[in-house]
């Protein structure tokens, strides 16, 4: 069954999973709070992340251990970054904007029916405009609006080609606004910078500008010199950070999807340039099949390898993740894992003018023997070739899992929400995975007397040592059941009669809703034991 956006966005409203920010002023375009409820599924999505990725990261392609560290870097950076990163220069997205509604867009993702001026046939004039992700979804909003005009016989049935073309291509003529019921045109595109400007210091001027960082990466790179001389570590290694990320996006949309503050859960993974490829596959499986293991279906999950078009001039290949949400006709991305080369490190190598390559002491010490000396700063006096002296220092190469924790968020709760019917009654549940589900039980007393609430209460004490846990002991134990269910709880545990008399509980699965009976001293592990990765 699709998925109702709107039921699930009201959900996660009352639910308390997302609110606008900023709601009781109006919201603020791009910009989510995640409430109690949200919070703590977002953040066990960090945390299953970082457990999996860095702290117990998967064997290697040759069954080797992963060496993986974390860093957590500042939001603001020296400016000179971003103009080694090619942001500065080239992090721009063409726009228009309505010159009577006043809405900006952009420019790619605007598209037009167009018509040819009997008068000039080279000059294209644009009929219909929609706002769209990409070409089949424009191509279905312009043939549904284009069909409902004909019918009103405001349109000729008979003048419009069949294919939507993107504003880029509309060279002259009109170009309409795509918002409903406007009927302003658009300015010509231009460029716009994606980066959030901020300023350092009292003095507002160029001097002292700076900027949101728009990715994560940048910080790995620029500490990659200070993590490889604190450590120990080898080639190859990964530097893993989530952290939070601005862009000044023309048009959020789609809920929390595209949004002007976001997260992300990063790894730069350094590796030989001979061993790039396998690494690249490494990840790219690793990565797919996470995604799988946390409970999204692998019909919604959709790998593909970008074409040579797509690749950014610096990567040499990338698989974008994908997931099909049910805002859109086709699968949007989750993450890309890139193999980027060595142009992040060589790009501020050059520009900082510090050493970014790595000494393979490894290799020295086995062939210095046939080198003819220990020292490998006199042998490079000798001025070898640089495909020799490649052979001990170089810059790595990278491998780049880049992984989106807000899509990720919006993705788990698409996948979790179901309506289905229970003891006649319909119910609406969340089945998000036992390990990233908000709270993890709920304990209930059946009734508040005999007992049943201090038992309860000494058993919900015990479980929050280790896990988020809910207490409840208003309502019908159904109504409790039901609540639960909606918050995605997966186990819920009720003490009651048979519990006073044999010291054992009723274990509710939210998913079947079958019970059993658990000895209540046998409660954490029986929780501890459904909830560990893997289970």
């Amino acid at each position: 069954m699709a998925v109702d956006m709107e039921k699930l966005v009201a959900l996660c409203r009352r639910r308390g999973f997302i609110f606008q920010s900023s709601e009781i002023y109006g919201g603020i375009n791009g910009f989510w709070d995640y409430g109690p409820l949200g919070v703590e599924l977002k953040k066990n999505i960090k945390d299953a992340w970082w457990h999996d990725m860095v702290r117990n990261p998967a064997l290697g392609p040759d069954r080797q251990e992963i060496a993986m560290v974390g860093v957590d870097c500042a939001i603001i950076m020296n400016p000179k970054v971003w103009e080694a990163s090619g942001h500065v220069g080239g992090f721009a997205d063409w726009m228009v904007d309505c010159k009577k509604c006043r809405k900006r867009y952009r420019a790619d993702k605007v598209f037009f029916r167009l018509l040819s001026q009997p008068s000039n046939p080279k000059e294209l004039v644009a009929i219909l405009a929609v706002e769209a992700d990409d070409a089949s979804e424009a191509q279905r909003l312009l043939g549904t609006e284009h069909d409902r005009l004909v019918k009103k016989k405001k349109l000729p049935a008979d003048l419009l080609p069949s294919a939507p073309m993107s504003g880029l291509q509309i060279k002259t003529g009109k170009r309409p606004c795509p918002a409903p019921g406007c009927d302003g045109e658009l300015t010509e595109p231009r460029q716009f910078n994606l980066m959030f400007e901020t300023y350092i210091g009292a003095v507002r001027d160029e001097e002292n500008r700076a900027f949101l960082r728009p990715e994560t990466a940048q910080g790995i790179f620029v500490n990659y010199r200070n993590v490889l001389d604190s450590t120990r570590l080898k080639l190859p290694f990964g530097i893993a950070q989530v952290g939070k990320a601005f862009r000044n996006e023309i048009n959020p949309r789609n809920y929390t999807f595209r949004s002007r503050e976001f997260e992300q859960m990063e790894i730069e993974f350094f590796c030989h340039p001979d061993e790039s490829m396998k690494w690249y596959e490494y990840w790219r499986d690793v990565r797919i099949k996470w995604y799988s293991q946390l409970g999204i279906k692998s019909n919604q999950l959709r790998p593909r390898e970008q074409g040579k078009d797509e690749l950014a001039h610096y990567s040499i290949g990338t698989t974008d993740i994908e997931y099909l949400f049910p805002f859109a006709e086709e699968p949007q991305e989750l993450e890309g894992v890139a193999h980027r080369g060595a142009y992040d490190l060589t790009q501020h190598q050059k520009h900082s003018g510090k050493d970014m390559s790595y000494f393979d002491e490894d290799a020295w010490e086995r062939d210095k023997a046939n080198r003819g000396t220990n020292s490998f700063k006199e042998w490079l006096k000798k001025n070898p070739p640089k495909e020799e002296i490649e052979k001990y220092q170089f810059i790595p190469q990278v491998i780049e899992p880049s992984a989106g924790a807000d899509r990720f968020t919006l993705a788990v709760l698409c996948e979790a929400y179901a309506e289905d019917e229970l003891g006649g009654e319909a119910r609406t549940v969340m089945r998000f995975h036992p390990r990233l589900a908000p709270i993890k039980a709920a304990v209930f007393p059946l009734v508040n007397k005999e007992g049943m609430p201090e038992k309860a209460h000494a058993l919900y004490r015990e479980l929050k040592n280790d896990f988020n846990v809910f207490y409840d002991d208003k309502g019908a134990i159904g109504r409790r059941y039901r609540r639960q269910d909606e918050a995605g709880t997966p186990y819920c545990f009720t003490i009651d009669g048979q519990t006073m008399q044999d010291d054992t509980v009723t274990l509710r699965d939210r998913d079947s809703a079958q019970q059993t009976r658990v000895p209540i001293s046998g409660v954490a592990a029986e929780l501890r034991q459904r909830l560990r990765p893997g289970a």
